[in-house]
């Protein structure tokens, strides 16, 4: 699939049929998450693969967004090794495992896998439940599978600002 067809037609599903999908797509987003670029290349991303069913009970307790997704990536990263930026307000954590989780989301619509980025849940909860050490954050979930029969993108998926309302030119 062409990079620009990847990114118009991915949506966040709402509703998986439960069928699991094949270790060859879950290798291939999972590597996509690994080549993502990270401030300083720190790599600080951990992302943990939730299949079992004791991990997605796990997982129900923390959010009601699971949607029957066979597989959730929980995607954290280690607090005590980021990069603080000038004026130490601000370090790399959150944004570097967004990038990763981004990469990861398109490389499963990629592989024909349907995804739905979760943040509906509480961080330290997930951290607690799901057993991470005390130096990791959860910065989301990321639920894959294939939409049930019926299922596709919200109304408003398509609706999108014009740029000049979203961009500057200085």
């Amino acid at each position: 699939m062409e990079f620009t067809e990847v990114v118009a037609s991915r949506y966040s599903c709402k509703k998986f049929d439960g069928r699991q999908i094949s270790d060859e797509q879950l290798q291939a987003v999972l590597e996509a998450g690994r080549l993502a670029p990270t401030a300083k290349n720190l790599q600080e991303q951990r992302v943990y693969v939730c299949r079992s069913a004791e991990a997605l009970a796990r997982i129900d307790k923390l959010t009601p967004c699971r949607y029957n997704a066979p597989t959730v990536l929980a995607v954290a990263f280690d607090k005590g090794n980021v990069f603080t930026y000038p004026g130490g307000k601000r370090d790399s954590g959150i944004e570097d495992a967004s990038i990763v989780a981004t990469h990861m989301m398109l490389a499963a619509h990629n592989a024909c896998v349907d995804s739905c980025w979760i943040n509906f849940f509480d961080p330290e909860a997930a951290a607690k439940e799901l057993g991470l050490p005390e130096n990791e954050e959860v910065l989301m979930l990321l639920d894959l599978g294939y939409a049930a029969e019926g299922t596709g993108p919200l109304p408003n998926h398509t609706k999108r600002k014009d740029l000049s309302e979203t961009v500057s030119y200085i």
